[in-house]
């Protein structure tokens, strides 16, 4: 954490210069606003842009309307989304939360102070706020820089696992992208956990969010070792390859990353065990057996190791013929199944070398078509 900081000029000036279109927001004047969250702990850090979310003790629609850029009101929550100079921020209200049981949602109270807001928030990283009217200054009631400084992270009060048990899979998203680890106490109370409170949908996106880090295996590793979740065998490592994998040709961005990464990481295994221990003999073979599987699928068995996969990938799958039906009426050949069956067997050999060139293509076609239908 760059110690610099510590002070209210170089607040204002990282301020400024990490976010100059936050000056729109001071000068739009109305009730006392604050940069809160992630925003403020990425600045302390220094690790560049990061999503911008505002709250403000009073009408948070009133400022976004103030503003004067295009905005997403949802008067429901008492929220808005501006976008400034090319940038989304997040305006909310000040508010409290309160949890009727463990794992539901809020019941959230409008009205409330920046205090109470910082207070209902999970780590004290998070519970940090900046103010935009006025000498820009750190609001800290929770000992968040200091955490920054010893690299660690810490709840806010003893209920927060239970009353909310997906800070515990937030816990093991941020731990994995600062390096970061738990303040002693938090370690005691985050092993009490317990992920079966929360709804199926929530607890996935919350673990499709972790999936997405850089660092995703690490994550679901400390998932893990804190008793949380149990890994697929080997998923930690599984995820770390299939990260890496998606990262490189031919399987950059093959397939959705944080959907590949789950799967390997929790499974339960699918097609892809079968698919990696498979030794197909000839491309057409590969062809048709990897065309039996998804994507994800694909992926993880060739993070299992199935190497002639990398050819499926970048080569054999985008292997097209030059021909279609329509060369195939044009030589005298009938609508009817005979046209797949003699353009699946043209393609079977091209795959395999066996017919090159569009001439080729069209006399094993026609070929297999009229075999097929008994014709000599």
């Amino acid at each position: 954490m760059q110690a610099s900081h510590d002070h209210s000029e170089s607040i204002a000036e990282a301020l400024e210069h990490m976010h100059p279109e936050l000056a729109a927001v001071r000068e739009a004047g109305g009730d006392p606003v604050y940069l809160v969250g992630g925003a403020v702990r990425d600045l302390l850090l220094g690790r560049g842009r990061t999503d911008i979310d505002l709250v403000v003790e009073g009408d948070a629609v009133a400022l976004a309307e103030r503003l004067g850029a295009a905005a997403t009101v949802h008067e429901r929550f008492g929220t808005a989304t501006v976008k400034l100079n090319g940038h989304e921020v997040d305006i909310a209200g000040a508010r409290s939360e309160s949890y009727p049981q463990p794992g539901a949602l809020p019941v959230v109270e409008p009205g409330a102070d920046l205090a109470d807001d910082l207070r209902r928030r999970d780590f004290t990283i998070n519970a940090m706020a900046i103010p935009l009217r006025g000498e820009p200054r750190l609001i800290d009631p929770h000992g968040g820089e200091a955490d920054l400084a010893t690299r660690q992270l810490r709840i806010l009060h003893d209920d927060s696992f239970l009353d909310d048990p997906t800070r515990a899979i937030r816990a093991a998203r941020y731990a994995s992208r600062f390096g970061f680890g738990l303040e002693e106490h938090t370690a005691e109370l985050i092993r009490e956990a317990d992920l079966g409170t929360v709804s199926a949908d929530r607890r996935e996106a919350e673990l499709l969010r972790l999936a997405g880090e850089e660092n995703a295996a690490g994550g679901f590793a400390l998932l893990a070792e804190w008793g949380l979740l149990e890994l697929r065998p080997g998923g930690a490592e599984l995820a770390g390859k299939t990260a890496g994998l998606l990262g490189s040709d031919p399987w950059r961005d093959f397939a959705p990353r944080d959907r590949a990464l789950l799967a390997a990481a929790l499974g339960p295994p699918r097609g892809e065990v079968a698919l990696a221990a498979a030794e197909p003999e000839r491309p057409s073979g590969a062809v048709a057996l990897a065309a039996r599987h998804d994507e994800i699928e694909l992926v993880l068995a060739r993070a299992l190791g199935a190497a002639w996969l990398d050819r499926y990938v970048g080569e054999w799958r985008d292997v097209a013929l030059e021909i279609d039906g329509s060369d195939l009426i044009a030589a005298g050949l009938s609508q009817g199944p005979a046209l797949g069956r003699g353009l699946a067997e043209a393609l079977r050999r091209k795959l395999d070398g066996e017919a090159g060139g569009r001439e080729q293509e069209l006399a094993v076609a026609l070929e297999a078509a009229r075999s097929g239908d008994g014709v000599a």
